[in-house]
């Protein structure tokens, strides 16, 4: 393991190897056998059973409910919206053949489900009485991406899409904004990821929403990553796939649909913000490991200290996920080189000397610092040190954030900071401007954040009378 250590490059040097050495050396994924696919290994995919559960708890906190719609689309559904199919038109794969016979009408692998979802509520909905529909779909998506990398953008991967139907404008845009709120809480109370919120700008809206509202973190080598969205979609659907209902008032009217969404790019969000040299730093609050117990001794005292360990183990369980590293073919150096990779947030050393004083040894992952517990006490200080290490992280990813977060009044400034980080400017409200930000320097408006309003009034790129204060970034 210390030469498997020694090869991870560096963050500082190159962020991108990094984090391809980080996700395989700590064992998360493996590449699939086709181009742009991942196999996501049962240490990763029980990261994204914590996500899952936490989201799905406050999915069904706030009303909704879970259902499994198609993995294929018919090409006509696809069509009924011109606007949405055009946004994912480059992205789309399609089924053309089934067993020997070509098929009558394309298939396309779901990009996402507006559409199949919108020509099932359809058939569902006719009075107001039906409303509001309320329904999430934990799935697979496919979307064929030229560029890939693992979690982050991949040809497929795992989300969760919520699709919504209202009775009136002002309930469909609360969903909205309710379920934007239960992703911020989780990614920053269970992720420690810090993130703004804001709405984006028309040209980086999602295709077919009225507004799309967004999360955007700020990742460790300075670019964004749009970490979930919510999309107020008005009536577009609703006519697009005749979604009526009818009113108490005895008229027939379209529905208000939204729809929402998250990703397991969410992991790579963790990995990038939280991760160092070594490997992970995972919060504990979504480590499949919380605690691992790493056992000293040789000869005849190594069996003694093991049978201790087991006890140990065995007092934490209740209040921990916990493991006992027994393997006899290992130093405890490689251990600890192994589990620091795997970002497990704490780990408990115990050794004859510590037996003798009845005490154990706690190395914390987050900052490398060691303490000396009493053994008496291991399971009200585990407890705690776990709620330091989840806020540390929270704290570190704020600071750093704060640190590359820069205030501009033109956008060559950006080049001063190599157009890494947060730039807050103002914006004339042109996509002119912004379509020229983006060919010129790869920066694009990553949203405007609520509650902000322009400071210098000039536009960063061409000098007009600014309408907002936006926040720009280079993106993942």
């Amino acid at each position: 393991m210390e030469k498997v250590l020694k090869e991870i490059t560096p963050k500082s040097s190159d962020f991108s190897q990094w984090y391809v050495d980080v996700i395989r050396k700590s064992d998360l994924v493996d590449y699939a056998p086709m181009k742009g696919f991942m196999v996501m290994k049962p240490y990763s995919y029980r990261i994204w059973e914590f996500i899952q559960e936490q989201m799905d708890r406050r999915f069904k906190e706030t009303g909704h409910q879970n259902a499994y719609f198609p993995l294929l689309i018919p090409e006509h559904l696809l069509a009924q919206e011109a606007e949405h199919i055009e946004g994912f038109s480059a992205e789309v794969a399609w089924v053309t053949m089934g067993g020997n016979e070509q098929l009558p009408e394309r298939l396309a692998v779901r990009p996402t489900s507006e559409t199949i979802i919108g020509a099932m509520y359809a058939q569902w909905i006719h009075s107001y009485r039906d409303l509001p529909v309320l329904i999430n779909q934990w799935a697979n998506v496919l979307r064929w991406e030229k560029s890939t990398r693992p979690f982050i953008r991949t040809t497929e991967f795992l989300w969760q899409e919520g699709h919504t139907v209202h009775r009136t404008a002002d309930e469909a845009l609360a969903e909205t904004l309710q379920q934007l709120e239960i992703y911020r809480e989780v990614i920053e109370d269970y992720l420690a990821v810090p993130v703004i919120a804001g709405v984006k700008s028309a040209g980086e809206r999602f295709a077919g929403a009225v507004d799309t509202y967004t999360l955007e973190a700020l990742m460790g080598d300075g670019r964004a990553l749009q970490s979930a969205t919510s999309h107020f979609l008005g009536q577009h659907f609703s006519k697009a796939f005749d979604i009526q209902f009818l009113d108490e008032d005895g008229e027939l009217k379209y529905g208000w649909t939204s729809s929402w969404g998250s990703s397991t790019r969410l992991i790579g969000a963790v990995i990038m913000v939280h991760g160092d040299d070594k490997g992970l730093r995972l919060p504990p609050k979504i480590a499949p490991i919380q605690v691992v117990i790493v056992p000293i001794g040789r000869g005849a005292e190594r069996e003694a200290v093991v049978a201790h360990a087991r006890e140990l183990e065995s007092a934490l369980s209740p209040v921990c996920r916990v493991k006992l590293d027994a393997r006899d073919e290992f130093t405890p150096g490689y251990k600890f080189n192994d589990w620091e990779m795997r970002g497990v947030p704490l780990r408990v050393e115990i050794g004859p000397k510590d037996m003798a004083k009845q005490q154990v040894v706690i190395a914390r992952r987050d900052t490398s610092e060691k303490i000396s517990v009493p053994e008496e006490q291991i399971g009200v200080a585990v407890t705690r040190l776990l709620d330091e290490v989840q806020k540390e992280l929270f704290r570190q990813a704020a600071a750093y954030r704060e640190a590359h977060t820069f205030s501009i009044v033109n956008y060559q400034q950006m080049e001063e900071n190599g157009y890494r980080g947060f730039f807050r400017g103002d914006w004339c409200g042109s996509e002119e401007c912004a379509a020229h930000l983006k060919s010129e320097t790869g920066m694009t408006i990553r949203c405007l954040p609520f509650n902000e309003t322009p400071v210098a009034d000039q536009c960063i790129v061409c000098g007009q009378t600014t309408r907002y204060r936006a926040l720009f970034a280079r993106a993942y």
